[in-house]
């Protein structure tokens, strides 16, 4: 049995803004389910003291860069008996809006600070010196919002081991040098093999640089970023640490008792394998919540998602405009928010075609289900996509995905080619240029394959029956943690 201690920003279902959230609840769950004993510390977010019942404070600390001692409080994660810890600085944490931007869209100003507290706080516990009589052998932190805790410790004897996970490297913790002498950092951080890059502070590089082993959320990602397109000037960085074998991507998992149509209380019928032809009654309801033609002939097309240049959706919605000008029978339902000119490109679509086009704009849990198990084939375009749940939920469920061949999505989804076919391999439909055409004549081919419904079948049945639970990727981490303590 290892110790570790899960530092991350935000943890499902008490704080989430993407995938961060789910991993970050549902690995912890996992590991502890194979024996490790696993602790989370993530801020106390007002939000997340809305939600939770039993809390009691633990300790109190006095960390650097902050004149007042904070508190940690403790609790378990909901539906779980993993022990979470909250880092309680009313100062930092206690406001409205979201983790990292304020209610009406724009970044905190004083993020730099509330996320350097956080790092300071898990350094601080993974060193013991937090009154918590608990120190971890492996200290697990997630994105840029911890990646100044394994600088904090790197130098420290009797230290734990440290992983570094990226799981978006888009998102850097970009600061100024003005904000990194604020937060009274050690000089010994400022130069360009610590966390100074092109005259800025980033978070990102302290885990970088200063972590024992770094995992992205998919093997395919780990090789992209150490790609001029794809690591965003730190690919020379992330080839080096790759080439020392410190860099490796684990695929994430997702959760099949949430994501299981067999139990799914969200969605009009339940199925499996073995009952698919429930699936089609999924469909019929979709069309009647936003008064489609209930056809069973047409492609039903379901899209969820952050509605940004990222998830390829101006690609999707210029692609779609052609389906629906040529006459082709498709149908989209799509349920999202994000970039106010998505968000309007998307109602004049439905305008244009209202029986063929449904549009929510927001997130709705009961909705995103329903779209899973109802749609046919799920539209993921993304331009990058570190890992993706989405095409993962949609093979749970029978949709099968329409993937641009990137990430995630390349570790997941297997072209319908007529060769993969013929190998009771396929289960989507893959394109590789981030173009409208390419995309276009992915959905083409889906059209032509949709219309052959025994084909059709076969694939839905191989979708069905991956196995995308944590119990794998979970046993890999376990043998990371083990590899990295053993070094």
């Amino acid at each position: 049995m290892r110790k570790i201690l899960f530092a991350s920003s935000e943890v499902h279902p008490l704080m989430k803004t993407g995938g961060l959230a789910d991993v970050s609840a549902s690995l912890p769950i996992a590991l502890q389910e194979h024996g490790q004993d696993v602790r989370i510390i993530m801020p106390a977010y007002r939000q997340c003291l809305k939600q939770l019942e039993q809390i009691e404070k633990v300790t109190s600390i006095k960390l650097d860069g902050y004149h007042l001692p904070v508190d940690i409080l403790a609790t378990t994660l909901p539906d779980s008996e993993v022990t979470l810890w909250l880092l309680h600085s009313p100062f930092h944490y206690d406001r409205d809006g979201g983790p990292y931007s304020q209610p009406g869209g724009g970044d905190w100003h004083d993020n730099a600070a509330r996320f350097a507290l956080l790092s300071r706080a898990a350094a601080a516990i993974a060193m013991n010196e937090a009154g918590l009589n608990w120190q971890p052998d492996i200290l697990h932190c997630n994105d840029w919002q911890t990646g100044l805790a394994p600088a904090l410790i790197a130098d420290r004897k009797n230290r734990p081991q440290t992983v570094f996970t990226i799981h978006n490297l888009a998102y850097q913790g970009l600061f100024s040098y003005e904000a990194f002498q604020a937060l009274d950092l050690p000089d010994s951080l400022w130069h360009m093999e610590g966390m100074e890059f092109y005259g800025l502070m980033s978070f990102m590089k302290g885990g970088l640089i200063y972590s024992d082993q770094i995992t992205t959320v998919s093997p395919t990602y780990a090789e992209e970023i150490c790609t001029d397109e794809f690591g965003y000037g730190l690919e020379g960085l992330l080839a080096h640490r790759r080439d020392q074998g410190r860099l490796s991507g684990i695929l994430n998992g997702i959760d099949y008792q949430i994501w299981n149509p067999e139990t799914d209380p969200f969605i009009a019928r339940r199925f499996s394998v073995n009952q698919l032809r429930n699936k089609a009654q999924n469909k019929v309801a979709l069309q009647k919540q936003f008064f489609l033609p209930e056809t069973k002939n047409a492609l039903l097309i379901g899209l969820i998602s952050r509605l940004v240049s990222q998830k390829g959706i101006d690609l999707a919605i210029a692609a779609m405009s052609r389906l629906l000008e040529a006459g082709k029978d498709v149908q989209l339902v799509c349920l999202g928010s994000g970039e106010t000119g998505f968000e309007q490109d998307l109602r004049v679509l439905r305008a244009k075609y209202p029986d063929r086009v449904a549009v929510t704009i927001g997130y709705d849990e009961a909705l995103s289900h329903e779209i899973e198990a109802g749609a046919d084939v799920f539209l993921m375009p993304s331009r990058f996509e570190p890992c993706g749940l989405n095409q993962m939920y949609s093979l749970r469920y029978g949709t099968l995905p329409i993937v641009r061949n990137t990430g995630g999505l390349a570790d997941t989804v297997v072209d319908a080619s007529e060769e993969n076919r013929k190998a009771g391999i396929a289960n989507g439909f893959c394109f590789d240029e981030a173009s409208v055409t390419a995309l276009e004549q992915a959905l083409l081919r889906a059209v032509a394959l949709f219309a052959r419904p025994r084909i059709w079948r076969s694939m839905m049945l191989v979708a069905m029956q991956h196995d995308f639970s944590w119990e794998n990727s979970a046993n890999t981490y376990i043998d990371l943690y083990h590899h990295i303590a053993n070094r």
